[in-house]
């Protein structure tokens, strides 16, 4: 490896949405034009992946779209989700059940209120070794002076509680975005790791107030919460890793919020996600951990590791890459992070 060239094995995105219809025709794709071959596959659709059934059909339509990407389901935290239904999960291939606290972002509804109610099936999961996924913010509530800034501070003794109630359950905490969550994360154990995604690496508050391509949740936080996530990645903490949250909307749905409603919520980072991960990493002093972020950590935690493989490898050159400013497919269209702009890193 050279600084003009770098050799990435297995680059594997461990949070990703996909959604349905046109909108997943146009989309699918990118995961391997950003480099990767491995999607870990968020559930929130609508209706929500709650049963065995379901997931296996979108795998299906997944695969169809692009069989070359290996797709790593899971199932939505709901009343629906039974501990039988887990056994039946383990034994079709899904790998985690994802819970969302209800109304917090897109597609949540249905999320969770209370977790104890849950904890049979969470004891099935942790016989069953599978994972557990968290969004880890409590909703908005004025009354107890929560909000967007504070939702994720708020929600970890939820981690602390969980992980003591199970100890073997693997339990991921998604998309991270404060110094609270990355300090959390590090004191539990070797069972409970953390997804970071690309734009939190690179944005703060200032970047989405007023920008709506930037406006996700959680929201990008203060400049020393993103200081902690980058302090992280160039630690090379083994259980931190790429989960991009990569969240496709319309066009039309991010640029324009309503007075009844807002624009929608999620960054999109799949079209350029490695070259992205690269030159973000090298902007402050971490690209030679690329390699242990976007692909190791997160392959060994999840049980998914490979040989050192030419055919899994990526090869990336320093080359300028000017995003484009849209992909449109079959009348949908889609704004890519940083969209217009030039990456240093190309895949070659």
């Amino acid at each position: 490896m050279s600084t003009e060239e770098i050799i990435i094995n297995a680059p594997a995105d461990f949070h990703v949405h996909l959604r349905q219809g046109k909108l997943s025709e146009l989309v699918t794709p990118h995961v391997r034009l950003g480099g990767f071959t491995l999607a870990y596959v968020m559930p929130n659709l609508k209706p929500p992946i709650t049963n065995v059934e379901h997931a296996l059909e979108y795998k299906k339509e997944l695969e169809r779209i692009d069989p070359g990407v290996e797709y790593l389901m899971t199932l939505y935290l709901s009343p629906d989700l039974t501990p039988d239904e887990i056994r039946k999960a383990k034994a079709a291939g899904i790998v985690g059940v994802k819970s969302y606290p209800r109304g917090v972002t897109t597609n949540s509804d249905s999320g969770i209120e209370s977790y104890e109610v849950y904890y049979p099936v969470f004891k099935a999961m942790e016989e069953e070794d599978m994972v557990l996924n968290l969004h880890g913010e409590i909703p908005s509530d004025p009354s107890k002076n929560v909000c967007v800034l504070n939702a994720e501070p708020n929600f970890l003794p939820h981690l602390r509680t969980l992980h003591e109630a199970f100890p073997r359950l693997r339990i991921v905490l998604e998309h991270a975005t404060t110094r609270a969550a990355v300090e959390a994360v590090k004191s539990l154990g070797d069972t409970v790791a953390c997804t970071i995604t690309a734009h939190h690496l690179d944005l703060t508050v200032d970047d989405w107030a007023g920008q709506s391509f930037h406006f996700c949740k959680p929201v990008a936080k203060y400049p020393d919460d993103r200081e902690a996530l980058r302090e992280v990645v160039r630690e090379g903490h083994p259980r931190f890793f790429l989960g991009s949250d990569s969240a496709p909307h319309p066009v039309q749905n991010k640029a324009v919020a309503k007075p009844t409603e807002g624009c929608a919520a999620g960054v999109y980072t799949s079209p350029i996600l490695l070259p992205l991960m690269a030159d973000l990493l090298e902007s402050f002093g971490a690209l030679d951990k690329l390699e242990s972020f976007v692909s190791t950590n997160g392959r060994r935690f999840y049980r998914k590791e490979v040989a050192l493989s030419n055919t899994k490898s990526v090869r990336l050159e320093r080359r300028p890459l000017t995003v484009q400013h849209e992909f449109t497919s079959l009348g949908e269209s889609v704004a890519p992070f940083r969209a217009g702009k030039e990456i240093n890193w190309s895949i070659a």
